[in-house]
């Protein structure tokens, strides 16, 4: 790969200067060490076969704690995005959390490992350890024809650290990042505008441009951005014929039916049934699979309802995991819709929910990276396209800090979420102009 050309997490400081952003070349500017993991793809596919992840050689403890954490964001994730056919990127979630751990202390630091579930030893490095596991499969997304997807897998994980260069940021914790997570480290000036174009040009170009801009609305008063980006692009190991593709029904939940293109192939697969559903682990050409878990039975939750999503809580997930890990392989005649989905959404509510209460607050132990930080916005957006030839998916997240500028916590929480009664007044008088009551606010 030219790295000079394709790699998102190069130098910017040609494209700054276009902008009057020269960054001071004393400031921090440091080569991304995830450079140096990068091989063309005859040596990634050799070193691909030499180290394929399989569950028989997963390292304890913190590859475990990662997988575990990767599917408790999910878990959270799912219930929280918007929309009928929600994607999100669990590990894009994770790298960018870990990217802030490396700057919380005191108990800000002891809530995230909690949440996340980070061993007592080996946590400070768990994103460089998740790194070198996905390294094998590392390349340039913008090499990739999406409408070809690779023989060889692509999965590109992409840091970058953007740093107002008038806000002082401990060196320590950009230099942590630096060594453990790759990242790129760009001063920019949050207060000029063009600003925002550096960030979304660098989402760009991590993503193959699939993702073409930074989740976040931009905000001038911004100190500090985390980005993660992740890339995935992969051809099925058996594909599917297009010629067998054809309009066939799909039972929605509420019991209607509508036509969907159906993919048909026929390829060896693991497959599993719990006592609430069926999973099954449709495979990429190596090192990846797809997996399709169905709730077991047509019934829904009330009359007339029809089939109904499987489980998605965390622990429902890892059943599943657990069992597909013994799971065996038969040969399977396989259905597939096609499908693309596109999803955004606000990580602070779903990730408060999770119990990072005190590391999204006001005032968080995040001085390490700057004094008086705190998150002031978080958000992912991600993107899959299914077809018949494989898939091509990306994500984006995006943590924002602020010096003393996140919002303060309320001193009191009231959720009307029960019928109510209400009123209309006129503050002077007193006199209620409307007065009515809600049972259900549909």
């Amino acid at each position: 790969m030219n790295t000079a050309a394709g790699d998102p997490r190069r130098n910017f400081q040609d494209q700054d200067q276009d902008q009057d952003q020269d960054p001071d070349p004393g400031q921090r500017q440091r080569q991304d060490p995830g450079q140096r993991r990068r091989q063309d793809p005859g040596q990634r596919q050799d070193l691909a076969q030499d180290r394929r992840p399989g569950w028989d050689d997963r390292p304890e403890p913190v590859s475990e704690a990662l997988r575990r954490s990767a599917y408790r964001l999910g878990a959270a994730l799912l219930a929280g995005a918007p929309g009928k056919n929600p994607v999100t990127s669990p590990v894009s979630a994770l790298c960018a959390l870990l990217m802030l751990r490396a700057g919380a202390g005191s108990t800000t630091a002891a809530e995230l490992d909690g949440v996340l579930g980070l061993p007592a030893e080996g946590g400070d490095t768990a994103l460089e350890a998740l790194l070198a596991r996905l390294a094998p499969y590392d390349g340039d997304p913008g090499a990739v024809n999406a409408q070809e997807p690779p023989a060889v897998p692509v999965l590109h994980l992409a840091n970058g650290v953007f740093v107002d260069r008038r806000t002082p940021t401990g060196d320590a914790f950009l230099a942590t990042l630096a060594r453990h997570s790759g990242a790129g480290v760009y001063p920019v000036d949050f207060a000029d505008p063009a600003t925002e174009a550096v960030l979304n040009r660098w989402v760009s170009e991590a993503t193959g441009g699939r993702m073409t801009e930074a989740p976040l609305e931009y905000n001038p008063d911004t100190t500090l951005s985390l980005l993660n980006t992740a890339y995935f692009a992969a051809a099925w190991a058996e594909p599917f014929d297009p010629s067998g593709t054809c309009p066939e029904d799909f039972r929605l939940p509420d019991g209607t039916t509508v036509a969907v293109d159906r993919m048909h192939t026929r390829t060896p697969a693991r497959y599993a049934a719990g006592p609430r559903w069926v999973a099954v682990d449709v495979p990429y050409t190596e090192g990846f699979v797809l997996r399709i878990v169905l709730a077991d039975g047509d019934a829904g939750s009330g009359a007339g309802a029809g089939p109904a999503l499987p489980a998605c809580s965390e622990e429902a997930l890892l059943e599943v995991s657990g069992v597909m890990e013994e799971a065996g392989e038969v040969f399977l005649g396989l259905g597939l819709p096609r499908w693309e989905s596109d999803s955004a959404f606000d990580l602070l509510p779903l990730l408060r929910r999770l119990g990072l209460r005190e590391t999204l607050g006001s005032a968080p132990d995040l001085s390490a990276i700057q004094p008086d930080a705190a998150v002031a916005a978080a958000a992912q957006a991600a993107s899959i396209t299914v077809g018949e030839k494989g898939t091509v998916a990306a994500a984006v997240t995006q943590f924002d800090l602020m010096v003393t500028s996140a919002p303060v916590d309320p001193e009191l929480v009231l959720e009307i979420d029960r019928p109510f009664l209400y009123a209309v007044l006129h503050e002077a008088t007193g006199l209620p102009l409307f007065l009515g009551t809600v049972t259900d606010p549909r």
